[in-house]
């Protein structure tokens, strides 16, 4: 073959022989490989063996601890963690008075309406506990009583002295150990 006018050519060594030499000893021991594949083959077999152990102890202690399955709780255990969604199974809200009202599967201003009538219960006065006192009174009735009791008057006010409405503030000057009165 020519390439750029230079010649290569393999040359013919088929009639080199060197009879006195059948194997060359130093290219590789065949006992030392031998013994890597044993070794090799018996340490997988091991290490297979104590996979297989530690996984049979894993399931074990998983068994152990694992609640059973999500289907064979009962209703009440299925739901998850409070707070629920809205309009989700095992929603609802506990009143005031502590009175469980189930929401679950109504329309999202289900809860509102049910506030608000609470709200407007205890804006009547028909608001009660649990034992079925009243706890509340209406409006116009409460103004009533006010008016004609009156308002508590504050118990450390003596007339004719006038109230201090100063405020203590830490001075600058001395880091904040010294106070003094400002009026806000």
């Amino acid at each position: 073959m020519k390439k750029d006018g230079h010649q290569t050519e393999t040359p013919d060594v088929s009639h080199i022989r060197n009879v006195e030499v059948t194997h060359e000893t130093s290219d590789i021991s065949v006992s030392g490989v031998l013994t890597f594949v044993v070794a090799l083959t018996v340490i997988t077999i091991a290490i297979y063996i104590g996979m297989w152990l530690l996984f049979g102890y894993f399931q074990k202690q998983e068994a152990k601890a694992k609640p059973p399955g999500p289907m064979a709780l009962q209703k009440g255990q299925r739901l998850p963690p409070e707070p629920r969604l809205q309009a989700a199974p095992g929603f609802g809200i506990t009143l005031e008075n502590g009175q469980k009202v189930n929401l679950e599967l109504r329309k999202p201003a289900a809860e509102y309406d049910e506030l608000n009538k609470e709200w407007s219960q205890a804006l009547d006065g028909k608001l009660t506990d649990q034992s079925g006192k009243p706890v509340s009174m209406p409006i116009e009735e409460a103004i009533k009583k006010i008016a004609s009791e009156g308002l508590p008057a504050k118990a450390n006010t003596t007339p004719g002295k006038i109230q201090d409405f100063a405020v203590s503030v830490p001075t600058a000057a001395s880091s904040g150990r010294v106070s003094e009165k400002r009026l806000q």
